[in-house]
């Protein structure tokens, strides 16, 4: 499926309970992160279940310009990294395509070595600025050259002494901070990074799981993040945690569904990431985690979902809101199928999205047959309880893949099916989405 082009209407309708393993795509922030301080260590780190989409082998691309060689044999990825300040400079510009986490986390990487490199991206990615990592890159000593407003296409001259940083992140950005961390590595001395409002902390664990010294302190100034910089990274064998924002499909699917069993293998389990599954859990989920571990510093599991008939609604702590964002519209969809209200505070960021996610979900959720009130940054949705769902309807998915497939995941326990306008920015990030849910025993079909 691609996201352009002719729409895919789509329609799911009630269906036998789904049963099996759910192999959803790997999580794209640990990819990226995988490969380039894979590239940083100092020999071979082997990666499994890398997110294969086009913003990762972009990274991919870029670190054998930066001089690792990183090859597929098999299902595993290579990697022989090149050491901390190690980087080749690159012979041509490094085209990032429409990755934002990739160029700024890779700007921050070679921000301190004394080599000169250009990027640049697609029209989406030319248009975002990259001041807010380019300005705390300055303070290492490196220098910026783009189009104004710090845009792409940007040369980065590497600081050839770099000094180490003492940074607050000004807005919450798990991007900054991470660019910041990456270039601390080369620096001498200790680089520090301060976060009044915690954001996703893959880098830290990541950092760590590669033998990097890194302490984070709870503060009164916030959260204080310390890297002891040119350490010897250790190459490291990674299997990627499976994407929870992809997870929350088929465990949403399987507690509505009549009978499911379904069981998610080696899922991300990151507190700044699994917010759902507790929310979940809170409104009565037959959610069980089984063989808990680690790979590379993130903690992982095999996620067990089954029918949940006497589901509750459940007032969602505002707090949890940046834990479980992307996670909104399909938790609606499970508050319909829930006895009472579901209250959802503190998510004005839902706005902002790929489209006005509340706007998109209560208007689609009214028109089957649910009560939702909503205001500027919350809403609520009256549950119906389980068998109580009209459905029936045709929804308008505003080009957002989470839109379309909330939708869908309804019309498997709904009365009636349901129908999605356009199914095809499903691709985006789960183009496996129909296969896997068919195998599982849903139906689902283009119209």
């Amino acid at each position: 499926m691609s996201g352009h082009g002719d729409p895919i209407p789509m329609m799911s309708r009630k269906c036998g309970p789904l049963k099996g393993e759910a192999h959803v795509p790997g999580d794209k922030s640990i990819s990226h992160r995988s490969l380039i301080l894979g590239a940083m260590a100092v020999g071979e780190t082997k990666v499994r279940g890398l997110l294969e989409g086009q913003d990762v082998l972009d990274t991919a691309k870029a670190m054998r310009a930066f001089g690792a060689t990183v090859e597929k044999k098999g299902d595993t990825w290579h990697v022989h990294g090149v050491g901390v300040g190690g980087f080749a400079e690159p012979a041509d510009v490094i085209d990032c395509g429409n990755a934002g986490t990739g160029v700024r986390l890779i700007m921050g990487a070679m921000a301190t070595s004394p080599i000169t490199a250009t990027f640049t991206g697609d029209a989406s990615l030319r248009k975002r600025p990259m001041g807010r990592v380019t300005d705390p890159l300055a303070l290492f000593g490196a220098k910026a050259y783009g189009r104004t407003g710090g845009r792409l296409p940007m040369t980065i001259v590497g600081a050839a002494d770099p000094v180490p940083v003492r940074y607050t992140v000004p807005v919450p950005s798990a991007q900054v901070k991470s660019a910041v961390l990456l270039a601390g590595l080369n620096a001498p001395g200790q680089t520090v990074v301060i976060e009044k409002e915690a954001t996703r902390d893959h880098s830290e664990r990541m950092l760590a799981g590669f033998g990097a010294e890194i302490t984070t302190m709870e503060t009164e100034e916030g959260r204080v993040i310390t890297l002891t910089g040119q350490p010897e990274l250790k190459p490291q064998t990674i299997d990627v945690p499976r994407d929870p924002s992809s997870a929350a499909f088929p465990v949403c699917a399987a507690l509505i569904v009549p009978g499911s069993d379904v069981l998610v293998p080696n899922i991300g389990l990151n507190p700044t990431r699994a917010g759902l599954f507790e929310t979940l859990r809170e409104m009565g989920a037959d959610l069980t985690y089984e063989n808990l571990r680690e790979e590379g510093g993130e903690p992982a599991a095999d996620l067990r979902a089954r029918f949940s008939p006497n589901l509750k609604g459940i007032e969602v702590p505002p707090e949890r809101a940046a834990s479980m964002i992307d996670e909104y519209p399909v938790l609606s969809v499970v508050a319909a199928f829930a006895e009472g209200a579901t209250v959802m505070r503190g998510v004005k960021e839902l706005r902002v999205k790929e489209s006005d996610r509340i706007a998109a979900m209560a208007d689609g959720l009214r028109l089957a047959g649910i009560e939702v009130e909503d205001g500027p940054d919350w809403w609520i949705v009256h549950g119906r309880g389980h068998g109580n769902v009209p459905g029936g309807v045709e929804t308008v998915s505003h080009l957002d893949h989470r839109i379309a497939m909330s939708f869908l995941v309804m019309g498997m326990a709904s009365e009636k099916p349901m129908r999605v306008d356009d199914g095809s920015p499903i691709a985006t990030s789960f183009p496996i989405f129909e296969g896997l849910m068919g195998g599982l025993g849903a139906d689902i079909e283009r119209v």
